[in-house]
């Protein structure tokens, strides 16, 4: 069907699996040309974790001559800074997880609102909507659906409506700080962050071989793409950072030490 039309096109498919090779399984070059690799996003914040995934990851898809993908949110699930802990510590985490991501071959998936390091909402009972809250009791998924802030200082944060009344699912009052358009003012901001990853992303993975393997080194985790060295403190003390100019981090970086909860790249 997807050949009817002019131009390229792609299927991606959105399938839960257990492991990296069943997932590969969706995908033929003429069929489903992707899989969303919910493996990234089920693994804990450890770098052994992280390093399996991606070794298991980019070997499964090889046997389907595809492209691996990764995935830290969606809107199925927690959303990964309050995974990671919540507050501070899950920000910090959550934004060296999407730096080592975004080194990794193939491509990487990003969930609206992650750019702005949003948490997953605490939604009122009465205002919950999802389907498996009726059927369950349990608050399903609405804490990761709460509509985007984008301006002001008030509900609905410029998403619709006058200020003061509230979307579908509410928003929390403090937003305001989280608001794209607060973001857009701060260079420090994670919707900052966001957008230096990605442009240096284009800058220096462009055409880059997918011939990558992660390794660990205690709690980093490790891996080399395009003579970029990419590595991601998952310990409680600071490491040492791998010689070479830095491209990226995910923090600040006090001299040449990696500070837990932070991924940089190195060339």
């Amino acid at each position: 069907m997807l050949e009817e039309y002019p131009g390229d096109r792609m299927a991606v498919a959105e399938a839960w699996t257990q492991t990296p090779a069943s997932m590969a399984e969706f995908i033929r070059s003429d069929e489903l040309h992707q899989a969303f690799n919910f493996a990234w996003l089920s693994a804990p914040w450890s770098a052994s974790a992280f390093a399996e995934v991606v070794n298991t990851s980019i070997a499964a898809v090889a046997t389907a001559d595809a492209a691996p993908t990764w995935v830290l949110s969606n809107h199925d699930v927690v959303r990964h800074p309050t995974r990671y802990g919540g507050g501070p510590a899950g920000l910090a985490r959550a934004r060296a997880a999407t730096l080592a991501m975004l080194a990794l071959p193939g491509s990487a998936y990003l969930y609206q609102g992650e750019e702005l390091g949003l948490e997953q909402v605490d939604v009122p009972p009465e205002a919950r909507q999802d389907p498996s809250w009726f059927r369950t009791g349990e608050p399903g998924r609405d804490g990761c659906r709460v509509p985007m802030p984008w301006s002001g200082s008030a509900p609905p944060y410029g998403f619709g409506g006058p200020e003061g009344t509230q979307p579908w699912i509410p928003q929390p009052a403090g937003w305001a700080g989280l608001t794209v358009e607060a973001q857009q003012a701060d260079p420090d901001s994670t919707l900052a962050f966001y957008r230096r990853a990605l442009a240096t992303r284009r800058e220096v993975f462009a055409g880059a071989d997918d011939a990558t393997t992660a390794a660990t080194d205690g709690d980093l985790l490790v891996f080399r793409r395009a003579g970029v060295t990419v590595v991601l403190n998952a310990g409680t003390y600071p490491a040492p950072l791998p010689a070479g100019e830095v491209l990226i981090s995910s923090g600040p970086l006090p001299g040449d030490v990696l500070p837990p909860d932070t991924a940089a790249w190195v060339r």
